[in-house]
């Protein structure tokens, strides 16, 4: 799935380190909420879906994941960090540390299966929530690649953030 070449927060070189600050900001993070994904999903449809504009300021590995949506049986793509763990990927429904639940993690809980694109290769997925020490994991590696979800778990203190790992299908 994602690379283990994924960049922790302390070896990026100073400009995506600031970047990766700057979103953990609470105004930057609403601003961000409201805007990223009109500008990634260009970004990534001109790059032929190696890039987002997100994952160019920052370094970050962005992933495009397509739910199904839960009331409307339509696909749904949203540009999302993506964490990478072994042959898995996880992706953590923090919503910028909003106090509610973004829409494609109600997506994931209706429906468990997805798919992703990673680099312009897109594949299928199918979903489990991680829990105990799994969830704990995840989050550590997280925290290590951006540490803004300190801040959006602080924010978002109503909620249980959600941690998803996406795990290749198996052909049928």
């Amino acid at each position: 799935m994602i690379q283990e070449k994924v960049t922790s927060y302390k070896d990026a070189n100073a400009f995506y380190r600031f970047m990766r600050s700057l979103g953990a900001i609470a105004p930057v993070s609403w601003f961000f909420a409201r805007t990223l994904h009109h500008l990634d999903t260009p970004v990534y449809r001109l790059t032929k879906g190696r890039h987002t504009f997100a994952n160019l300021v920052s370094g970050l590995p962005v992933v495009m994941l397509t739910t199904v949506g839960r009331r409307s049986g339509r696909p749904r793509t949203v540009p999302v960090l993506g964490i990478p763990d072994g042959e898995t990927t996880a992706v953590i429904a923090s919503n910028y540390g909003q106090r509610h639940h973004p829409a494609w993690c109600h997506n994931l809980r209706a429906n468990p299966e997805a798919s992703i694109s990673i680099d312009g290769v897109s594949r299928r997925v199918t979903v489990h929530e991680a829990e105990g020490a799994k969830r704990e994991r995840i989050m550590r590696r997280a925290v290590e690649i951006y540490p803004g979800w300190r801040a959006y778990e602080r924010r978002a203190s109503n909620r249980r953030i959600a941690v998803f790992v996406l795990t290749p299908a198996v052909a049928r």
